[in-house]
């Protein structure tokens, strides 16, 4: 997980006019939520747009006027038409607390059953994981190597240290696809080996007679 700080102006009024005045002034309108209390203020939009168009994910300390939390971006609505960031929710998080977050997944190595034709497909591009904040890595890393033609990886067949899945444990992450290509190899395989039984029988039959 990367580290990141923003600057916020804490928000006094929480009405709708105020909160239309701070997104016409490029601000954001947000909540920090999961500490003492609840914490309303405003986050310059360029600032916060550079951690979302992004495949990391951040661990964030928020700037609140001179008062600093640490926290994880939890949910954000967009406008439907400009897809602009209309609020943010914030999760403040603790060193020593378990904390849920979606990682992205990556996948290393050739599978063996891409060598043979076929096709791999992440399944799931995240993952929600629990731990704690120094556990959370930036990335789950998968090796494929040993994934031959139709097969799969599991979440239940996961393992990483100082966390927990929480995605159902049958459902798929990765497989390889079988391809046309994959398929029309497999087919000729099974010819040359009908062809070699065929030749194996006519050479019995001549020595017979």
């Amino acid at each position: 997980m990367k580290r990141t700080e923003l600057k916020a102006v804490k928000r006094v009024d929480l009405g709708k006019k105020s909160t239309k005045a701070s997104r016409r002034n490029g601000m954001v309108p947000s909540v920090l939520y999961g500490g003492e209390e609840n914490v309303h203020f405003d986050v310059n939009r360029i600032d916060f747009e550079k951690l979302i168009y992004t495949t990391d994910i951040f661990l964030i300390t928020i700037d609140v006027e001179g008062k600093k939390y640490q926290a994880i971006i939890k949910d954000m609505q967009f406008h439907p038409v400009s897809d602009k960031v209309l609020h943010i929710d914030f999760l403040e998080v603790f060193e020593d607390k378990p904390v849920s977050i979606a990682v992205p997944v990556k996948t290393t190595g050739l599978a063996k059953g891409v060598k043979a034709g076929g096709r791999l497909t992440l399944q799931q591009r995240k993952l929600l994981v629990k731990g704690l904040v120094k556990d959370i890595p930036n990335e789950l890393v998968i090796d494929v190597s040993n994934l031959k033609l139709s097969q799969s990886i599991l979440v239940e067949e996961l393992e990483f240290e100082g966390l927990e899945l929480l995605n159902a444990k049958r459902s798929v992450v990765v497989t390889v696809k079988t391809s046309r290509l994959a398929r029309a190899g497999a087919a000729e395989g099974e010819e040359g080996e009908e062809e070699a039984g065929e030749e194996g029988a006519e050479t019995e039959e001549t020595a017979e007679e």
